[in-house]
């Protein structure tokens, strides 16, 4: 299929071709908001596609920030991808079982690290067993294998880096969450966070991104969808959401249209509506 590219995103039929190849690694990096009232491990232990590995987003990652799933330091993402037997030479396909939620996230982990052969499976766990793909219950056998990493710094940013964002103008800081958090009048899901969005920003809201079945929509439909939101794409763009999840789909269809300036903002509105000194904006963008 045309949408099909081992960098980005690839079809159930093209994980389907390639199932068996040797050095392909497929990971359920299933997600969900504690509202959903799901137990991804769980789901993963019940079922999952052949061979697929669970990426446990909550501990792949800095355990000493105060702060939800944050980036992991580079040894310990070394050391849990060497564990499930993730390393060089691998084409890594990862997916989740909301269709298209959390997956990018950690296919833009991927990308920190220098790794460019991982693709999100587009419409997730629930295209794939919609189709009668097969899933199963039994653990993967996993071997150790050598990965090397280079981070690339420039694909994450700080709150000082997005505070200077804001006030300049010289980046696109786009805001994944939906429109009534974006506004100030739907209730943050955290406790203690303020209303809002970060000066300057725009909302484009995840869906938006994707089709009803949880596929992603074509470059062109993407293209018009961020023209509408007002996105600048001359500019370079930050992306943010509440966690640093779902503000990865944006990046996924950022890389998808060749817009390769593009960078996450980690700590997101868990950290920017979190402290009082830090400006605030509502309403429309």
């Amino acid at each position: 299929m045309a949408c099909d590219d081992p960098k980005t995103l690839v079809s159930t039929e093209w994980l389907a071709a390639h199932l068996k190849d040797p050095d392909l690694r497929i990971l359920d990096a299933s997600w969900y908001m504690p509202a959903a009232g799901r137990d991804p491990r769980a789901e993963y232990d019940a079922a999952h596609i052949p061979g697929a590995r669970f990426f446990d987003i909550d501990e792949i990652a800095d355990l000493r920030s105060d702060m939800p799933h944050m980036a992991p330091p580079v040894e310990k993402f070394i050391a849990r991808m060497r564990a499930m037997g993730v390393g060089d030479g691998h084409q890594v396909v990862v997916y989740d079982g909301a269709g298209m939620f959390s997956a990018p996230r950690v296919w833009w982990t991927f990308r920190l690290m220098g790794k460019t052969d991982v693709a999100v499976l587009d419409g997730g766990l629930p295209k794939w067993r919609a189709e009668g793909r097969p899933v199963d219950d039994v653990p993967p056998a996993m071997r150790d294998r050598h990965m090397t990493v280079q981070r690339q710094a420039q694909l994450i940013k700080d709150v000082t880096q997005v505070a200077a964002a804001s006030k300049l103008g010289d980046s696109e800081i786009l805001d994944a969450r939906s429109p009534g958090r974006f506004t100030g009048t739907e209730p943050e899901p955290r406790p203690g966070l303020r209303g809002g969005h970060i000066p300057g920003a725009r909302n484009v809201h995840f869906a938006t991104l994707l089709n009803p079945d949880g596929t992603m929509k074509s470059p062109d439909e993407l293209r018009a969808v961020l023209a509408a939101a007002g996105v600048d794409l001359g500019k370079p763009a930050i992306t943010s959401c509440g966690t640093g999840v779902t503000a990865a789909v944006i990046n996924l269809a950022l890389e998808r249209i060749g817009h390769r300036d593009h960078a996450l903002y980690d700590g997101s509105w868990t950290e920017w509506g979190m402290y009082g000194d830090l400006p605030v904006a509502t309403g429309g963008a």
